[in-house]
């Protein structure tokens, strides 16, 4: 097969133009994005990249050229958008705690309950990480050295996930019927090394013979916040 040719789009995007091989057949045409179609392309290259990522089991394996090859673009396209692969995987990790964190506030929105709002948001939380088994691994189960790089505690504080449950939990200690010398920040781990917990467990144990996960969940939830109310 004779090589491809790059050429450059309008909008300094790019797309390659694959010749006819000896025998006359020809690679599938890449995708070719128009003036202001960027934003698109920049999703179409994290939805690869994505992709490659839990294909790898993490970070890895991924490279920039597989990741173009992957959305059908040429590498120049992808470092339009991303400086490099930490920015990109980056990005990656960005998009996994954003779902993460939208499907919390789903479950919660509406409860003015604080402490049913925490039930939610733990239900919600087990939910996704049993519906997308292999993202949480990677996210939240990897050995130390096998992190993403560029996304470690300080970048996981910084998320809005996380600022959700700080702000949740601030939430339920203004509730009076809870004591006023609980540490918000220590109780919010406390809630999510539960949450997270479990949920490890389910993924990495599923025929263990779990009782129900929601009632697991709850009765947690119980135990600990009667250890939070005035006596």
């Amino acid at each position: 097969m004779r090589g491809a040719v790059l050429s450059p789009l309008p909008d300094g995007q790019y797309r390659y133009e694959m010749t006819a091989g000896p025998e006359g057949g020809a690679a599938a045409a890449r995708t070719r994005y128009r003036r202001g179609e960027g934003a698109r392309l920049r999703e179409d290259i994290l939805d690869a990249a994505s992709r490659l990522f839990f294909e790898q089991g993490g970070a890895e394996g991924v490279t920039m050229r597989g990741v173009a090859a992957a959305a059908g673009v040429s590498p120049p396209a992808v470092y339009l958008h991303f400086a490099d692969k930490d920015e990109l995987i980056f990005a990656v990790c960005q998009g996994l705690f954003t779902q993460l964190d939208e499907a919390m506030e789903s479950a919660a929105a509406g409860i003015d309950d604080p402490i049913e709002a925490m039930k939610a948001r733990g239900r919600a939380y087990v939910r996704f990480g049993l519906d997308h088994p292999d993202h949480y691994r990677v996210l939240f189960m990897q050995a130390p050295g096998h992190q993403p790089h560029g996304y470690g505690p300080d970048e996981v504080k910084a998320s809005a996930a996380f600022g959700h449950l700080l702000t949740n939990v601030a939430a339920l200690l203004a509730d009076p019927r809870l004591r006023d010398d609980i540490d918000a920040y220590e109780l919010a781990l406390d809630c999510w090394a539960h949450v997270h917990g479990l949920t490890s467990l389910l993924v990495s144990k599923p025929d263990f013979g779990w009782p129900d996960p929601e009632a697991m969940l709850d009765g947690h939830f119980d135990r600990l916040l009667a250890g939070l109310l005035r006596r």
